[in-house]
């Protein structure tokens, strides 16, 4: 192991819920409308604001839209948040623990928050699929990269 391995060092200071939203603009016309067969609608941000002493915090915002039959069935969104310590990282290294690592970690938090308020709305229970995190900021990366490419083509 080398000595940049070593000293690398990463911690969990704080997980919370920083903002939630819940929304049934149509009940309860929505629960008596024929069979539930809602499409479904999922949105994905994150945000990371920097606080100095090796602090950041990382924001997994997940928007969840359900309708049925044309109508909004319920929006819900989550702001779930966490405070991570990040020491002896590379650039390149804390790009993918700020927008993958830390993101992935907080997930399974927001999805147990939107499964709690959708079936407090009256719904059936919502369990979001797992999300790729690495993908998307792999993705995320290469849009970056192709929109900072000059256009060489005349």
């Amino acid at each position: 192991m080398s000595e940049e391995q070593i000293q690398q060092q990463f911690s969990i200071q704080k997980i919370y819920l920083k903002d939630v939203s819940f929304e049934s603009p149509n009940a309860p016309s929505v629960f008596t409308e024929g069979e539930w067969k809602p499409e479904i609608n999922v949105q994905i941000n994150t945000e990371v604001k920097s606080s100095g002493n090796d602090l950041h915090e990382v924001t997994l915002t997940v928007t969840v839209t359900a309708k049925q039959q044309d109508k909004t069935a319920f929006l819900v969104e989550i702001k779930q948040a966490g405070l991570f310590q990040l020491a002896g990282f590379e650039q390149e290294q804390m790009g993918g623990m700020l927008g993958a690592y830390c993101p992935e970690t907080l997930f399974p938090y927001a999805r147990e928050a939107i499964s709690d308020l959708v079936t407090k709305g009256g719904f059936p229970q919502l369990l979001l699929s797992p999300v790729n995190f690495n993908a998307l900021y792999m993705q995320h990366q290469q849009q970056q990269q192709a929109q900072a490419a000059p256009d060489t083509a005349h």
